[in-house]
């Protein structure tokens, strides 16, 4: 039967708020208020730490500074209530309690899709509905707003659902799907952030399973406590299960593989790897996609599905020492067997260049235009680039040539003067001996332009 709004409590709750004691309780309110914050800035300390649920951006936007305010209030309620009738702790309540489901919400939201702009919308529809809902209970509206929901019902298989048991169940599984969320984060951030870094692919897939598991486990809550029953989810698994065989393969193939990768360690979070022409850094291991960052600021996003089943260059997996190689030439007559040693010891002094393997310079072969000497080193931190290193090097080897006097030859090119014979007379034979003299004059002229030797452009 639906309750009809009676007027009378409000104005006797207004007439409760207005009276002289109720400063005193204002007072006590206060004082709650502030013991929170003070408890709240001793747990958090003098430093700022990095944004989270329990303390957020500052001391007021976290979860924990609601939590322990509503703790204190109701706990001032209760010592009052054998003495004065508290009615501004009627009001406060309520509204501390939108504040604990509002700050929860939002940080969780905010920690677990970070940068997604549907969580915004979430977030404000989220605050709305709390703040209706305190006003509802505050005026006393909210008893006849629930009956009026329990009029309206209807069949769902076998079972009679009404709004009010719909709006409950919504309610129980967004804040069971909330917690499930944030604990999941929890512990695959206290996974990722403990223990050294070569178990770390071992922990990024017990916190994906963590993860997996635990939202499970939220979603058959959940479903409980709409009032679904759990006994429909056998047909829903055969229906997904057909789906993933036909039309969803792919997506199935990614996951797997995803955990395949986690598991065997082949590819780990920091490793170099190439994939196609695309060269970088491993920054994350999600479970269906693999997410590869170059050395420009590029990033890839492969499926891991690509990364079984082609061929995959990996840098680091066994060794992380990569050698790179550069080249000069000298002029002939260098002594390059004093020369060697020379430039291997002022290569090794470069800071990332390693000593094992020890640099080496080769003699690659003899050019036109000098002798080419081919310079090997290796480094250990390819994710720093080759560029860079290379330069420093070419550097050191530019100030032991420069200081040893030896010359960096240019292309040289050798021109011969050859000297023309005279033809033979011709049938007429006076146009062909002028047409020959005006010939060998002409090669004369380009001769004594052209210097008979080698030129050095």
């Amino acid at each position: 039967m639906i309750r009809s709004f009676d007027a009378r409590e409000l104005n006797e709750l207004v007439a409760e708020l207005v009276r002289p004691g109720a400063v005193a309780e204002l007072a006590i309110l206060a004082g709650c208020l502030v013991t929170a914050w003070i408890v709240v800035r001793l747990i958090r300390g003098r430093d700022r730490p990095v944004a989270s649920v329990w303390f957020g951006n500052s001391i007021f936007d976290g979860v924990l500074f609601p939590v322990l305010a509503l703790a204190l209030a109701y706990a001032a309620r209760v010592v009052l209530a054998g003495t004065v009738k508290p009615a501004v702790f009627k009001v406060a309540i309520p509204i501390l309690i939108s504040l604990v489901v509002i700050r929860l919400s939002v940080r969780v939201l905010s920690r677990t899709f970070p940068g997604v702009r549907w969580v915004r919308t979430i977030e404000r529809s989220i605050s709305w509905l709390a703040w209706i809902a305190v006003v509802l209970w505050v005026t006393g509206v909210s008893p006849m707003v629930l009956d009026a929901m329990e009029e309206v019902h209807w069949k769902v298989g076998a079972t009679d659902v009404t709004l009010r048991s719909l709006l409950a169940g919504v309610v129980t599984a967004g804040i069971v799907l909330v917690l499930v969320l944030w604990v999941s984060a929890a512990i695959e951030r206290k996974l990722l952030s403990s223990g050294s870094g070569h178990n770390l692919s071992l922990r990024k897939i017990a916190a994906n399973i963590i993860r997996v598991a635990l939202i499970f486990i939220g979603l058959i809550v959940a479903l409980s406590a709409v009032g679904i029953d759990l006994t429909a989810l056998s047909v829903l698994g055969g229906a997904i299960g057909v789906g993933l065989g036909f039309g969803l393969q792919k997506i199935a193939a990614n996951y797997v593989s995803g955990f395949v990768i986690l598991a065997e360690r082949s590819l780990r979070i920091g490793d170099m790897v190439k994939v196609d022409t695309f060269e970088g850094r491993i920054t994350d291991i999600r479970t269906r996609y693999t997410v590869i960052r170059s050395l420009n600021g590029r990033e890839a996003i492969v499926p891991n599905e690509t990364l079984i089943t082609t061929r995959v260059e990996n840098a680091s997996l066994a060794d992380p020492r990569v050698l790179v190689s550069t080249a000069v030439q000298v002029a002939y007559g260098t002594d390059v067997r004093a020369l060697q040693p020379k430039l291997e010891a002022a290569i090794a002094s470069v800071r990332r260049v390693i000593a094992d393997p020890a640099p080496s310079v080769q003699l690659g072969a003899f050019s036109a235009d000098g002798m080419d000497l081919t310079i090997n080193f290796w480094i250990r931190d390819q994710e720093n680039g080759q560029g860079n290193v290379k330069s420093d090097v070419n550097l050191v080897v530019l100030d032991v040539l420069n200081r040893e006097g030896i010359e960096i030859p240019f292309p040289q090119r050798v021109v011969h003067a050859v000297a023309s014979r005279e033809p033979g007379p011709a049938p007429d034979g006076q146009v062909a001996s002028a047409g020959a003299a005006s010939s060998s004059e002409a090669r004369s002229q380009r001769a004594a332009q052209e210097p008979a030797g080698s030129e050095r452009r």
